[in-house]
């Protein structure tokens, strides 16, 4: 597992991350289709990208068939967090509060997300 100073991935590979998350183990094949409904890549790229996230240790590829499966090595909640932690330094000055205010005010939340957020701001508030 990588850790978490050297979650690191770029736009592509969270892309693809975020398939193995959802799927937990695919081929290149599989992550290649699910990427073609939502943007154009060569299954060549797909499968580079692939290799490159390994030697990286984002994900783990059994290799023991002929068709190589893949799996993320990170976990989706440390990738969120380190990169959310990373945002909150570099592009809100280390502000939680702006980050969140710059959220609900661009975006519309459901009822259902604005009371678990309001219980996380109680919870915080007992803290």
């Amino acid at each position: 597992m990588a850790t978490t100073k050297t979650i690191k991935p770029t736009e592509s590979e969270l892309e693809i991350l975020q398939i193995l998350w959802k799927k937990g183990n695919a081929s290149v094949r599989e992550v290649h289709e699910e990427l073609l409904v939502t943007k154009e890549a060569g299954y060549t790229t797909t499968l580079k990208l692939m290799q490159i996230m390994h030697e990286k240790g984002l994900v783990k590829r059994d290799d023991s068939i002929k068709t190589h499966i893949y799996q993320a090595a990170v976990s989706k909640e440390k990738t969120q967090k380190h990169l959310l932690n990373k945002m909150i330094d570099t592009v809100f000055g280390g502000s939680p509060g702006e980050l969140v205010m710059q959220a609900l005010g661009n975006h519309k939340a459901s009822a259902e997300e604005l009371e678990e957020i309001q219980k996380m701001l109680d919870n915080l508030k007992k803290q």
